[in-house]
């Protein structure tokens, strides 16, 4: 058994993770390895493919929504945080299908704002939080890698 601290923004997690099964806080789970960095979780209402990519500070995919995960082991120090702004990246390579928004945009928590294909699925990146796009770095064509801002968001 081991236990890791996850964190996304002000928001933390610590998981334990056995056998296959996760828990976190009140929550269990099953993770089923499907594919070079895609999963399959599986809880008591259901299941959900989860896509991972990069190492350090991993970025999953679940749903439409890509977020990068600072993860802390024992012997990890913590990364620091960088309030207020966000650069919203792919969590894989991947090409981009078609950008919804424009700089300056004004956009809900859920929103979409860009979708991208990724081993033959459509990846749809949406807004994190409400806010407004600052700056849009793609168009649609083009291939992109993990890591490299695609868009701007505060």
């Amino acid at each position: 058994m081991s236990t890791i601290n996850l964190r996304h923004g002000d928001r933390e997690w610590s998981a334990t993770l056995a056998d296959g099964r996760v828990k976190v806080g009140d929550a269990a789970f099953t993770v089923e390895h499907v594919g070079d960095g895609v999963y399959r979780v599986i809880t008591d209402k259901g299941q959900q493919t989860v896509a991972v990519a990069g190492p350090g500070r991993p970025w999953v995919f679940v749903d439409g929504v890509a977020a990068q995960l600072e993860v802390e082991t024992g012997a990890r120090a913590r990364a620091s945080r960088r309030p207020g702004s966000h650069d919203l990246t792919s969590p894989m390579p991947a090409t981009v299908l078609r950008v919804a928004v424009d700089a300056g945009a004004s956009v809900s928590k859920g929103d979409t704002l860009l979708v991208l294909e990724a081993m033959k699925m459509e990846l749809p990146i949406r807004a994190p939080a409400d806010g407004v796009v600052k700056a849009v770095h793609c168009a649609a064509g083009d291939l992109v890698r993990p890591g490299v801002p695609l868009l701007d968001f505060e």
